[in-house]
């Protein structure tokens, strides 16, 4: 065993002379460091000597250099080799990568925004592709049902159409009850400028057959049913339930969005239906408040003037906004990640997506009604 650190200090006409003897290792030094330190406060070294050292690592260089200051070239340092290079070592570490590294200056304003853009393109073009392939999927799924329907789970889709449809008449009749009230006040009041307040009905008949029923409806069901479906499907995502139905050999597909596929377009329609009723009925009420038109009349000149026709244009939406609204919730549910900040961005995202949809795709049919006269 070797011995203990420690040090001998020598007084003289030149100053000093501070000579260190013995281990100066991490399991050596002991409280010599602190002996050290309360020794040369009284009277500080001009000489130091490492000759007699014992055995010396980086923990009794690192020690020596606190105590001391020591440099590596200070005048009056009597050394080894192999102890000058380890002080040499400990005094001056190597240089990282980070301290080679040079300091990043502030990008330009223009940059970031360059920046910004190629990320919000590449994110379109990730989200673009993303959809498409979950409407290939979405499409392969319904071609194993149509080939055999004995696989459609019909007791979930059942609820679903509960949950989705039946639950949303409601809101949905309440609003466009007050949609179509509000055409008549409109149309009682800006019609009767030129004295053709009896338009009104006429007015009131072709918006809410044409445009509002449906797309009230559709903007409820996407605030209500698109994130619920990101919701429900998110959460199990998180909980890797979806993981679980796969190595079960379900295809999730098949349980999850099929079901729910199948409702929204089942149960959409049949809102839309009740939608149309409500908002002639609310601005039929209207009609016979302010312009004393009688019922009778309000639905002889709905008839006679407005016509099936309407019906029908606004029928047709229904059941590809409720396959926009599906597909949306569901896709967005499927790409939540392990997080609950996932799974609210998700959410918030299948809610923009679906109302911004709904708009783009009436905008659409109105210039395609348009284009074939009807």
């Amino acid at each position: 065993m070797g011995k203990p650190a420690d040090f001998r200090l020598e007084s003289g006409r030149g100053g000093g002379r501070l000579a260190l003897v013995g281990d100066w290792t991490s399991t050596g030094i002991g409280r010599a460091g602190t002996r050290l330190a309360d020794a040369i406060k009284a009277e500080p070294p001009r000489t130091l000597d490492l000759s007699e050292l014992g055995r010396f690592d980086t923990a009794g260089a690192y020690e020596l250099i606190r105590i001391t200051g020591l440099k590596p070239d200070a005048k009056g340092l009597e050394t080894r080799p192999d102890a000058a290079r380890l002080v040499e070592l400990v005094s001056s570490p190597p240089e990282t990568q980070e301290d080679k590294a040079k300091p990043v200056r502030p990008l330009p304003a223009y940059y970031a925004l360059l920046v910004r853009t190629g990320q919000g393109v590449s994110e379109i073009g990730q989200d673009i592709f993303a959809t498409f392939a979950f409407v290939g999927r979405l499409l392969e799924a319904l071609w194993r049902l149509a080939r055999n329907p004995s696989r459609i789970r019909v007791a979930p889709t059942v609820s679903l159409m509960e949950r989705a449809g039946l639950d949303a008449l409601p809101i949905v009749a309440a609003t466009n009850f007050f949609v179509g009230a509000t055409l008549g006040f409109l149309g009682a009041k800006l019609l009767a400028q030129f004295g053709a307040s009896v338009f009104t009905v006429e007015m009131i008949g072709i918006g809410v057959l044409r445009e509002f029923g449906v797309l009230i409806t559709a903007v409820i069901l996407a605030g209500r049913s698109a994130s619920s479906f990101a919701a429900e499907l998110g959460a199990m995502k998180m909980n890797q339930e979806v993981d679980a139905m796969r190595t079960m050999g379900v295809d999730p597909f098949e349980a999850l969005v099929i079901p729910r596929f199948v409702a929204m377009l089942f149960m959409t329609p049949l809102l839309t239906f009740v939608a149309i009723i409500a908002g002639l009925f609310g601005g039929l009420l209207v009609v016979w408040g302010v312009l004393s038109l009688s019922p009778a009349f309000f639905i002889q000149r709905l008839v006679d003037n407005v016509g099936v026709t309407h019906f029908w244009v606004g029928m047709s939406k229904a059941p590809v906004m409720a396959i926009v609204v599906a597909a949306i919730g569901c896709r967005q549910g499927l790409e939540v990640g392990g997080d609950v900040e996932q799974l609210g961005r998700r959410v918030t995202t299948a809610v923009v997506q679906a109302l911004f949809a709904i708009i783009v795709l009436d905008a659409a049919f109105a210039m395609l009604f348009l284009e074939m006269d009807i």
